[in-house]
């Protein structure tokens, strides 16, 4: 193998790149218009433009034209077709991955359930008619075309809604239906294959942090399961691994009931899993051949584990897709420390968990752990794509350690022109219920995480804006006037105005610690508010300050005296929560609606949002129509009381 095509795009392009360069392997990697000066496009050795990323008979012929051996499908696009795993087999390339035959039976979850029974794997019973259910895409995964269907009445409307997402996302809309186990901790194993027989678990991660079936948070091993679990879910994922042949590395997905604590396989991911690098933390190996060996941290954007050495999946990946046996037998592996994974959404999560969308126009990663991501300051963020921005990983000797390594590194992760979900991740890890490992699948969807304080942000952001004193320190010390009494305050408007003196702001005891300038117009403040020292990093502008605080980035708009203040929008007016596009328009101008009813539906980065009417009355506008792409704001219904 010399030439390897990465069939992706961000941060997980980046990741196989770095190990297959420190492998002396040439990258190729492709890319949309959108994506022409992405950072994958930057860091590959060739790049070949491609009209989509799930274009099939584009990526193989790009492959064939640059003369790459083998093509890696990174995890999302096509990393679970099997028609694009045939594909490549007939060009006569190596997928890195298993053939397409496996793929096709893995890959689908009605089939994988079949193949699980055969071999004896404990599955999640089947029963369309005694509520709850889940109701999910027999194709792909990540979340995405499943619901939860509590009553008959629920059923038609959910599985519309799951067959458009899940058509949308893996041009599959067959469902499946099973029992919804209410409260369930979701555990996944880890298996690689080679070509010889060969089948190892690399221990199981717990990903029971999810919101809506996405996982938020993962970490490895599981912090609540007994040995006698590891030893059934890890034995049953080898197993069932070896009964369909599979080779390369792929994930056995299980769902424990914590009511009962039976074990059920969900799924088989046949791919890399987004949360690999837990696993490469905390995965030790006796062997001494040294090929899976790799002080790269594994692959962090910023270098910086806490570790020694550890797996390189990826490696593991390449090597067995070039014919080479696994280096290590099962009696090899062992478990050393603790590794969390918070993955950073471009989302509003404290508003309704809102995409989002714009210039990322200061971006800061944190040092002294893992993190992998492919955003950096000036880069575009769009609807287009999955709204992952990166990942940061953390390592300790125990769970504990790397929970409050975690919870500093949000807290040293600013990214600046748009929100994130940083400060709901800090606040959730940093959570009793976090800590004590309390968090099953189905918490989020019925917990509030409490959001930063706005009102500490507001103390950095007037601090931030108050002129300097001639000595660097703090607001200014003299006003020129005065000569028989301090300094005057100074009062500074935000979203309310603020009062800052030398040692106060609106009455509170400020001293402060550290405040350093950066370039364009950035700021890193320490300060001590009433004896409790707090940290912040944000922009100062003229029209605007922008303050990240324990992770939360706050905006406060600066009144502009010369602006147009015309009168806002009324209680009627419907505005797009997000840029997206309008998937369905119900209503019509003129149009009798009651309050509740839904006017239309809207979708940004493959989450769909209906919108619904505030109270009844009359839709006097509708400003979009089906298909359009509307931006943030976007006035898209008026509905007349």
């Amino acid at each position: 193998m010399h030439t390897l095509l990465i069939a992706n795009r961000g941060e997980i392009a980046l990741r196989v790149m770095r190990t297959a360069r420190r492998l002396g392997l040439r990258t190729v990697a492709i890319h949309t218009d959108l994506d022409r000066s992405a950072p994958h496009v930057r860091a590959a050795d060739q790049s070949v433009p491609v009209a989509s990323y799930l274009d099939i008979d584009a990526v193989v012929g790009a492959a064939l034209a640059v003369g790459a051996d083998a093509i890696h499908p990174g995890y999302g696009f096509l990393s679970e077709r099997s028609a694009f795993a045939a594909a490549v087999e007939a060009a006569g390339l190596k997928l890195v991955g298993p053939s397409a035959s496996v793929m096709e039976q893995m890959g689908r979850k009605d089939a994988a359930r079949e193949i699980a029974i055969a071999a004896g794997v404990p599955v999640v019973p089947q029963d369309a008619t005694s509520f709850p259910i889940l109701v999910k895409a027999a194709a792909g995964g990540g979340g995405k075309g499943m619901r939860i269907v509590r009553t008959q009445e629920e059923y038609a409307d959910a599985v519309a809604s799951a067959r458009r997402e899940a058509l949308s996302a893996f041009g599959d809309d067959t469902m499946l239906v099973e029992k919804y186990v209410e409260h369930g901790r979701h555990l996944e194993v880890q298996v690689m294959a080679d070509a010889h027989g060969n089948v190892v678990h690399l221990f199981e991660r717990d990903c029971s942090t999810q919101r809506r079936h996405q996982k938020v948070i993962e970490e490895a091993p599981a912090p609540t399961i007994t040995d006698e679990t590891r030893t059934l879910i890890t034995s049953a994922a080898v197993a069932l691994a070896k009964q369909v042949g599979y080779e390369n590395a792929g994930t056995v997905e299980f769902l424990l009931d914590a009511d009962t604590g039976a074990a059920y396989f969900l799924e088989m991911n046949t791919r890399l899993q987004v949360e690999h690098p837990v696993t490469e933390l905390v995965v030790s190996t006796s062997s001494t051949s040294g090929s899976t060996r790799s002080t790269s941290g594994s692959t962090s954007s910023t270098s910086g584990s806490t570790s020694s050495t550890h797996l390189d999946l990826v490696e593991l990946q390449l090597r067995v897709a070039a014919g080479e046996p696994l280096p290590f037998t099962q009696d090899q592996l062992g478990l050393e420390g603790h590794a969390i994974e918070a993955r950073i959404y471009a989302e509003d999560s404290f508003n309704g968990f809102l995409p989002q969308a714009g210039t990322a126009t200061y971006v800061h990663w944190p040092e002294g752990v893992r993190v992998d991501a492919a955003l950096e300051s000036g880069q575009v963020v769009s609807t287009s794509y999955d709204p992952m921005l990166g990942k940061v990983i953390a390592r300790g000797a125990d769970r504990e350690a790397a929970r409050r390594a975690l919870v500093a590194a949000l807290d040293d992760t600013v990214i600046l022109g748009l929100t994130t979900n940083t400060g709901f991740l800090r606040a959730l890890v940093a959570s009793d219920e976090f800590r004590d490992a309390t968090i099953d699948t189905a918490w989020l969807d019925h917990h509030e995480v409490t959001a930063p304080s706005r009102d500490l942000a507001r103390v950095f952001a007037a601090w931030a804006a108050a002129p300097r004193a001639t000595d660097g320190v703090g607001p200014f010390r003299r006003d020129g006037w005065r000569q028989g009494a301090g300094p005057a305050p100074v009062y500074v408007e935000l979203d309310q105005v603020v009062t800052v003196a030398p040692h106060a702001v609106d009455g509170k005891d400020v001293v402060e610690l550290a405040y350093r300038d950066e370039p364009d117009s950035h700021v890193d403040l320490r300060l001590a508010l009433d004896g409790v020292a707090h940290r912040a990093r944000g922009y100062v502008g003229a029209r605007a300050i922008e303050m990240v605080v324990d992770g939360q980035r706050f905006v406060f708009e600066r009144p502009d005296v010369f602006g147009d203040h015309g009168p806002v929008a009324g209680d009627g007016t419907l505005v797009a929560p997000m840029p997206g596009t309008v998937l369905a328009v119900h209503v019509a101008e003129g149009a009798a609606v009651v309050e509740g009813e839904t006017l239309g539906v809207m979708e940004a980065m493959k989450m769909e949002l209906a919108l619904k009417a505030p109270f009844a009355g009359t839709v006097t506008e509708v400003g979009a129509a089906t298909g359009e792409q509307v931006s943030l704001g976007a006035v898209l219904f008026v509905v007349e009381a």
